[in-house]
């Protein structure tokens, strides 16, 4: 639903969900290795509204900050508040993970999720031009940002 809708999630309208399930089993099968958390954001119904993954870092040099991915917020509930909820939800688990100091995340440029984020406490630190092709003649910067978690989340 959410790439469908236009949402930046790793993938291009229209996307059926055949393609997107072997994606889906790598984060399983990483969950059940321990090396990724599915964060589950619902609403009153119980209804699942909102997901992201936090990823630990597997490089030696590197297992002080951990990644966030594909950050999900149902198309027809953005801009309610899921989405900073969600983001509280991301830096309040990886503070409770021994020895994280931070959370990198990308996004693809000029979608607007870059203010998002900001807004949500991460600082930009990085532009890949034209890392992201979404289509021949569409390539977008893969926007680098990080949330050092010293800082308090953004409820």
């Amino acid at each position: 639903d959410v790439t469908n809708a236009g949402g930046a999630v790793g993938f291009v309208p229209p996307v059926a969900p055949e393609e997107i399930r072997p994606d889906l089993l790598r984060h399983l099968a990483a969950m059940e290795r321990g090396t990724v958390r599915l964060l589950v954001g619902r609403d009153e119904d119980g209804a699942v509204v909102a997901t992201a993954f936090l990823t630990l870092n597997d490089h030696r040099l590197m297992k002080h900050w951990l990644w966030l991915y594909t950050v999900m917020v149902h198309p027809r509930l953005q801009g309610q508040g899921y989405g900073r909820d969600l983001m509280a939800a991301a830096a309040d688990a990886a503070r409770s993970i021994e020895g994280i100091e931070a959370i990198r995340l990308t996004c693809r440029g000029g979608t607007g999720n870059d203010r998002f984020y900001a807004a949500c406490g991460y600082k930009e630190v990085g532009r890949v031009p034209d890392a992201i092709r979404v289509a021949p003649g569409d390539d977008r910067e893969d926007i680098i940002m990080l949330l050092p978690l010293g800082a308090p989340a953004t409820p």
